[in-house]
């Protein structure tokens, strides 16, 4: 697992290079060893500095102290849908019950200054969802995904956040998030561990929210929120992996439960 996190920390490479590595060199230690020589041998003039020992040690000692584990792709506590995507994250940093990882999961993201009817809908269908069964997947910010996180508590959450477990944003969530962790959820990241948060760390954590859940709902997002980024992830997945159908909820007036019921009826039967 150290040279998983040395290499995939390395910079320049992202979750597709990771695998291209990988599979070129047969492992993460031995792609480490040819990096060096890789990159002086390119004419494309990309650097990449390679994570240390010593600093890769300091974050899985740091992460330990916080209750966090790593989970490599080939765990089994993998969430199996996440792992199936083209760039699935390589290593996840994972703080809570494990288990809900691989439960039937549902994507509710939308707008974060949403309405009141908006954030009515939104426990409603969350409240339907866990009577039938269904964990709820987030992002932890404002809006409809707090009311999703705080109404499923109790029967099943994910948080997935776009820095390390160290920085989640928005900070004023923290007391939602330790919640999460103490009631039976878990909150997950890619990032390292002191990673703040910036724009463009947003949309990756999208690709993770789509990925692990069986279908996703927007309600009241903007054309161009992040919300209609997760939902274009989660047609993209689906399309390929002709693993769900994706439901827009937008200022959506229906009976909620029914809606995701009708959406869902053509996924094909969950298995762990």
């Amino acid at each position: 697992m150290l040279d998983w996190l040395r290499l995939i920390r390395s910079e320049n490479v992202g979750p597709r290079t990771f695998r291209q590595l990988i599979n070129r060199y047969g492992g993460a230690s031995a792609a480490l060893e040819a990096l060096p020589e890789l990159v002086a041998r390119s004419l494309t003039g990309r650097t990449i500095r390679i994570a240390d020992r010593d600093e890769a040690m300091r974050e899985i000692d740091a992460s330990r102290a916080m209750g966090i584990r790593f989970l490599v792709m080939s765990d089994p506590e993998y969430p199996p849908l996440l792992r199936a995507i083209d760039s699935a994250p390589p290593l996840l940093a994972a703080r809570g019950n494990l288990s809900v990882l691989k439960r039937a999961c549902v994507a509710i993201v939308g707008a974060r200054n949403a309405s009141a009817s908006g954030l009515a809908f939104t426990e409603r269908l969350v409240r339907g969802l866990a009577r039938d069964d269904f964990a709820i997947v987030s992002g932890l910010a404002r809006g409809i995904d707090t009311v999703a996180h705080r109404i499923s508590l109790e029967t099943g959450t994910i948080a997935v956040l776009a820095g390390g477990h160290a920085r989640p944003y928005p900070s004023e969530n923290l007391p939602l998030l330790e919640k999460i962790v103490s009631s039976g959820g878990v909150a997950i990241s890619e990032m390292p561990l002191e990673w703040e948060p910036r724009g463009r760390d947003f949309p990756r954590r999208n690709r993770i929210v789509s990925g692990l859940s069986l279908g996703a709902v927007v309600i009241e997002a903007a054309r161009r929120s992040g919300s209609l980024i997760t939902a274009r992830f989660a047609a993209e997945q689906g399309a390929k992996y002709s693993r769900f159908q994706v439901r827009r909820l937008i200022r959506a007036r229906k009976e909620p439960t029914t809606c995701c019921a009708k959406a869902l009826s053509s996924a094909p039967a969950w298995k762990t």
